[in-house]
């Protein structure tokens, strides 16, 4: 089912795949030996924008007993939300500016607007998930205990609820990252686990509190003592609460959004335990190419994803700047095409709605779904590829000796997909004669 040898998968030999690595590490190393004033003055910008649209959506709310104001002032503290934590939280925390070694933009400085401890959130996030990215059993984020996103996962009568489920997920996406770290379903049967579940859990404890705080006491209080006389008290209080409730759904749909459209939709790969057990950088490189997949975006819609959009890319260099991930996007679209690679990527809202389609296709048992567990658009492997190789034989790219273009697993999946094509007008085909024969 899920991908349990990447190289063969991907049509590369050990060669190909060191070489790509190569490639990948100049990339790197050119981005970084071209880092400086006009990335620091990107991050520091953004910094002022965000504030600027934290400052005035809290000033709009301070008129939000008026329907029009309450609006404005949600909506703009929302967008503040966002950039707060896709551009900043989330890649200041990856350490993509550490360079500059500004305590303000450092990572280990940095604590988010958000239910999820920083100190939680890098190593359920930087750690688990980009160094086991879509390792069954390993990524929590791979369904986040809660969907089922690829036939390897078990089918349980639970899993008929997957689309309520992650309705509910983008509305309280904060709350559920505030608890993955936590894993609540675990069972801790030493006193040191223990112990520090109760750490962690005092942690989370603390930093819901400050939120809610913020958010539903402190802020409202004030909005409320300030304008309360006209309106009435309690009324003022229960609009701002209720505009920073609207900023922080805002937010979470989109987080969610975004960041399913980067690991859910066809052609972001899942793989079995064993593909890390011996993995070098190369290797590593190859399956965050494999299991990652992009959205098209121009600058307004990169920006407000944090530059998510380029997934791909920032699954490759997660602390490199964000920013510098639209022009990273040329190169590693060009490695692909030379390995003959899926590059993975569409429009925000196709990416999004073949997620959701996989969600609600795996809320039913394997044998309502028509595709095989090693050949459907959210579930492969190389066992795919397979069916007309000798025994034993490995799945390897070829290259043309005139033209020098390699036909690879790009080419392969193209040619899965036009032959299922056909057989498809062909069942049509005597689907739409039977009748007619029958009347003859």
């Amino acid at each position: 089912m899920a991908i349990s040898d990447i190289p063969e998968y991907a049509h590369l030999t050990d060669a190909d795949v060191a070489a790509l690595g190569r490639e990948l590490d100049a990339i790197r190393a050119d981005i970084e030996a071209d880092r400086g004033e006009r990335d620091a003055r990107y991050i520091r910008n953004t910094i002022r924008f965000q504030r600027g649209m934290e400052l005035a959506g809290r000033a709009l709310i301070f008129g939000s007993t008026k329907r029009s104001m309450w609006w404005a002032g949600a909506g703009a503290l929302g967008v503040a939300k966002i950039v707060e934590n896709m551009e900043l939280g989330h890649n200041v925390m990856h350490g993509q500016w550490d360079w500059m070694n500004d305590p303000e933009v450092h990572s280990t400085t940095w604590e988010w607007d958000n239910t999820d401890p920083s100190a939680h959130w890098k190593h359920t996030h930087n750690y688990i998930h980009h160094k086991y990215t879509n390792v069954l059993g390993m990524d929590d984020d791979v369904g986040y205990g809660l969907l089922r996103v690829t036939r390897d996962q078990r089918w349980r009568p639970f899993y008929l609820g997957n689309l309520a489920y992650n309705t509910i997920l983008a509305l309280l996406f904060e709350w559920g990252v505030a608890v993955q770290h936590l894993e609540l379903g675990k069972k801790r049967r030493t006193p040191e686990a223990k112990e520090q579940f109760q750490r962690d859990l005092a942690d989370v404890g603390k930093k819901v509190g400050k939120q809610i705080a913020k958010d539903y006491a402190v802020y409202p209080a004030m909005v409320s003592a300030a304008t309360g006389h006209r309106t009435g008290y309690a009324r003022a209080f229960g609009k701002a609460a209720s505009a920073n409730a609207l900023a922080n759904v805002i937010r979470n749909v989109w987080t969610n959004a975004v960041i399913f459209c980067g690991h859910f939709p066809d052609g972001a790969e899942k793989f079995t335990k064993q593909d890390v057990d011996s993995e070098t950088q190369a290797e590593w490189y190859l399956r965050q190419m494999l299991g990652s997949a992009n959205f098209r975006s121009g600058p307004v819609l990169g920006f407000m994803s944090g530059n998510l959009s380029y997934q791909i890319e920032h699954h490759i260099f997660p602390d490199l700047p964000s920013n510098r991930l639209p022009e990273i996007s040329v190169r590693v679209q060009a490695l692909c095409a030379k390995y003959d690679l899926p590059y993975t990527t569409g429009s925000l809202p196709v990416q999004y709605a073949k997620a959701w389609r996989t969600i609600a296709k795996l809320s039913l048992p394997n044998k309502y779904l028509s595709a095989t567990a090693d050949d459907a658009p959210e579930t492969a492997s190389e066992w795919r590829f397979k069916a007309e190789l000798a025994d034993g034989a490995r799945l390897q790219g070829t290259v043309d000796p005139v033209s020098g273009r390699r036909s690879g697993l790009r080419t392969a999946i193209a040619a899965l997909r036009k032959r299922g094509r056909r057989r498809d007008r062909s069942v049509s085909s005597v689907a739409t004669s039977t009748p007619q024969r029958r009347a003859a």
